[in-house]
C-alpha cells in the first residue's frame, strides 16, 4: 500500500500543477456545475457527446489539489468512452473512494484512477475527489441543478 500511497501523492501533485483538459468548451452537448461547500471546491464539467460516445470532456474550476487532480484525471480517462462506460467508471470510482479503508482496495479496471484509493482513509476528502464525478453524472443527464456534496 505504501507504493500506491507514493504514487497517489505524485499523481495528485502532477495533475494539480498541470491539470489536463482544464478549459471551457464552446457548444458543449452537456454542462454541469458542482460545489463542495465544505472545502470550497467549484467545478464546471463540459461534455461533447456524439452518438453515445464522449468525444471531448473538459473542466474549469478552483479548489484543493485533490478536487482539481480528480477532475483532470477523470477527463483524461473518459475521452473516447461511451456514456455507459463513463457511468460504470463513475460507479467504480465512487465504490473505491467510499470503500472500507481497512481492506485492500479493489482497483481492477480503474487504471490511473486507482491512486485515489488513499482518499478513503480521509472521509472529508472523499467529497473533494468525487465532486467532478458527480458533476459529470449531472452533465450526462443534462441536469440544470448545481451539484453539491452536501
Amino acid at each position: 500500500m505504501s507504493d500506491l500511497r507514493e504514487l497517489y501523492q505524485e499523481v495528485i501533485l502532477d495533475h494539480n500543477r498541470k491539470p489536463r483538459n482544464c478549459r471551457p468548451m464552446e457548444n458543449p452537448t452537456g454542462k454541469a456545475e458542482g460545489h463542495n461547500p465544505l472545502c470550497g471546491d467549484n467545478v464546471t464539467i463540459y461534455l461533447d457527446v456524439q452518438d453515445g460516445v464522449i468525444r471531448d470532456v473538459s473542466f474549469e474550476g478552483s479548489g484543493c489539489a485533490i478536487s482539481k487532480s480528480s477532475a483532470s484525471l477523470m477527463t483524461s480517462v473518459l475521452k473516447g468512452k461511451t456514456v455507459e462506460e463513463a457511468e460504470a467508471l463513475f460507479q467504480r470510482f465512487h465504490e473505491l473512494v467510499t470503500s472500507d479503508p481497512t481492506r485492500e482496495p479493489d482497483v481492477e479496471g480503474l487504471g490511473k484512477l486507482a491512486v485515489f484509493a488513499g482518499v478513503r482513509e480521509y472521509p472529508v476528502r472523499v467529497k473533494c475527489a468525487s465532486l467532478a464525478w458527480h458533476t459529470l453524472h449531472a452533465a450526462l443527464l443534462q441536469s440544470a441543478a448545481t451539484v453539491t456534496t452536501e
